[in-house]
């Protein structure tokens, strides 16, 4: 593979996060969801893990981002402040983050997925039965409901694919019934397993 002997040659064979060399592999940064050299970092499983199970985290194993968020590889530098932002509650982080410098690009990079926001600041969108919707999912209607502006009634029942979220409030979805681009209150659905 091209692009992990690339990460390879950029790391000298260590994670680029905390300088393990043990069990590496590509992890790419998100919203990027297609592995590159430029959206993806040469990271071990230890991060890897941590970074994907935030309840899992050793706050101690993170210490190493006072290294890392000085790289001048941009993917490590998005990381390095996405876990300091995690783990601010601990106090040394926020130090670092005080020190730490990100561009106009690299901030809207880094700030792109919410992760740095804490629950009450970046609340969820949940259905009916308080299970979390992603941008993508299906759900089901547990309710018949008028449509604004249209003589259509979605029936309860009727599935909705593709859900797309509103970011700006989270108790709203959008969707396509009948072929028609509709906003739902999320009380009114329940996400299809």
């Amino acid at each position: 593979m091209k692009i992990e002997k690339a990460l390879q040659d950029r790391s000298g064979s260590k994670c680029e996060i905390c300088g393990s060399k043990d069990n590496l592999s590509i992890f790419t940064v998100a919203p990027a969801t297609d592995a590159s050299e430029k959206d993806s970092v040469y990271i071990c499983e230890t991060c890897s893990s941590q970074i994907n199970h935030p309840d899992k985290m050793d706050s101690n194993h993170w210490r190493c981002l006072n290294d890392s968020m000085w790289s001048e590889v941009p993917a490590v530098q998005i990381i390095s402040w996405r876990m300091l932002h995690k783990l601010k509650k601990e106090g040394w982080p926020q130090d670092l983050l005080d020190m730490m410098y990100l561009d106009e690009n690299m901030q809207k990079w880094a700030e792109s997925t919410g992760d740095h926001l804490d629950e009450s600041e970046n609340p969820k969108h949940r259905d009916s039965n308080g299970v979390e919707l992603k941008a993508g999912d299906s759900v089901v209607l547990i309710k018949d409901l008028n449509v604004k502006g249209s003589s259509l009634v979605a029936k309860r029942g009727t599935a909705v694919r593709n859900i797309s979220l509103d970011h700006d409030n989270h108790e709203y979805i959008e969707g396509k019934v009948d072929g028609q681009q509709i906003v739902i209150l999320t009380k009114y659905v329940k996400k299809n397993k």
